[in-house]
């Protein structure tokens, strides 16, 4: 019996090495194509550019032009609902996904700001990129700035908050790209409200790009070669600042990189070998907290509770000032749309947001110490703080559910379209939601183990990282399925 089975397996084991190596095969054969389509395209891009500068600009500015479309107007019955569509039931939601399976591909091939900050830079002053921008914290403010601008402004039912927050953000990346660099895209690397964004998601994506002749030393700032976005590409080792432009991939040359796939997450698992660090989990903690604060405003009795309770007691002590309106320009000033922010609504919208952001950020900072030190009880490697960067990291699945689902509720409601009725899209989101919040545990799981945590012992630091995944959720639910 134990000779026949012996033989069984000799005889079943090339039959499962050859459907091995026909996946491989294919796999590689995809690879190859897509290489060599793009390597092939890349000089024609700039086309796709215009036309995405032009798309760009028509959605942020012609609807300035029109007359407000009437209440039940149809998703594409004027001009000025498909472009609210587009941008925030299409681009924005799905922009987040699509770092999953394309990496930052939208930066890279895509993005009219990226592309315009670069042809800026082709013409431009070219001096050298200052520190104050180099700092890792300046798209964390940039991002900061942004998302509570587009709160106080109304970015989501004002076109000319639209021109406002999209078009401003267009031309800083023009000033930046003409002002500094040299034929690079400081404003992609450094600046960008929603790279560093995509940059983490990224870290999740099934898709990177490595170096066929990897040097040693870790990844490296470099404004020498090749990368428009700094990467020392002999020896990248991180996902998040590559922006996927394919000018350093030469199939047929031994060096430069190359496009390869991996299973989603993977970078994540290994994240102590691909640069963890304090800025990218600050931006993750800070701008999910920011932006669930700027939801919340809107859905929670308890933030109207507190708006009046503040603005009797300024009054009673002769602050009547705050009942005028703002400027127009940072905040939303339309009484054509019956919509006027005054200066208590602009500081408790502000206010509100911020105190979310720091509760939140303080949460996660906790419950992540906690798992980081009762890691080392468990028998895990390294520092606290270096435990504690690492584990940071298992929340960007769930972070970036909540974003998707929370940002994109038009994307959510157009599901009617197709015949789904709000029980059943409360579903999908709930599906999509709870998936978002498993991948989590299951990272913050591989995590420990990769920081030499035996598999009986990683239960005890896991829950705290499991409360933090929930945290976020919560945080998220009223503005996803409601109070």
């Amino acid at each position: 019996m134990f000779v026949g089975n012996q033989r069984e397996g000799l005889r079943a084991a090339p039959i499962q090495w050859i459907g091995v190596t026909r996946r491989r095969t294919r796999s590689l054969g995809v690879i190859a194509g897509l290489e060599t389509f793009f390597v092939r395209i890349r000089g024609q891009l700039i086309w796709l550019h215009g036309v995405m500068f032009v798309g760009f600009l028509a959605l942020i500015l012609v609807p300035l032009v029109l007359p407000d479309p009437p209440e039940d107007a149809a998703l594409f019955g004027h001009f000025t609902t498909a472009a609210n569509y587009i941008l925030w039931g299409l681009w924005f939601p799905l922009v987040f996904v699509s770092v999953i399976v394309a990496g930052r591909s939208w930066c890279g091939l895509l993005c009219p700001m990226g592309a315009a900050s670069e042809w800026a830079n082709r013409h431009g002053l070219k001096r050298a990129i200052p520190r104050w921008l180099r700092w890792p914290g300046t798209p964390v403010v940039s991002f900061l700035i942004i998302t509570v601008l587009g709160q106080t402004l109304g970015v989501r039912d004002h076109p000319e908050a639209v021109a406002e927050v999209f078009g401003g953000t267009l031309v800083a990346a023009i000033l930046i790209g003409y002002v500094y660099g040299r034929y690079k895209r400081a404003w992609c690397r450094h600046m960008c409200p929603i790279g560093l964004l995509l940059g983490v998601f990224s870290r999740l994506g099934a898709v990177q790009f490595a170096p066929k002749l990897h040097q040693p030393g870790g990844d490296a700032y470099s404004e020498k070669g090749i990368c428009p976005t700094m990467i020392d590409i002999n020896r990248k080792r991180e996902s998040r600042h590559c922006i996927a432009c394919f000018r350093c991939v030469h199939p047929q040359a031994r060096g430069g990189l190359s496009l390869r796939l991996r299973h989603a997450g993977a970078e994540v698992e290994a994240i102590r070998d691909h640069h963890p660090n304090a800025a990218e989990v600050w931006f993750l903690f800070l701008g999910t907290g920011i932006a669930v604060g700027g939801f919340l405003w809107l859905v929670l009795p308890f933030y109207q509770e507190l708006r009046l309770a503040l603005g009797e007691w300024l009054i009673g002590r002769g602050w009547d000032w705050i009942g005028n309106a703002g400027p127009w320009w940072l905040m939303s000033v339309h009484p054509e749309r019956r919509e006027v922010f005054n200066w208590l609504d602009f500081t408790t919208i502000v206010g509100f947001m911020f105190a979310v952001m720091a509760l939140l950020a303080l949460a996660l900072v906790s419950v992540t110490l906690a798992a980081a030190w009762l890691a080392g009880k468990a028998g895990a490697d390294r520092s606290l703080g270096a435990r504690f960067l690492e584990l940071a990291y298992q929340y960007a699945p769930v972070a970036m559910v909540s974003l998707l689902i929370g940002l994109g509720g038009e994307l959510f409601d157009s599901l009617r379209l197709v015949g789904l009725q709000a029980d059943a899209i409360g579903s999908v989101k709930g599906g999509l939601f709870l998936a978002g919040l498993l991948w989590s545990l299951y990272l913050g799981e591989r995590i420990l183990a990769r920081q030499g945590v035996a598999a009986s012992r990683r239960g005890l630091p896991l829950l705290p990282g499991t409360l933090g995944s929930v945290l976020v959720g919560l945080a998220w639910w009223p503005a996803i399925f409601g109070i």
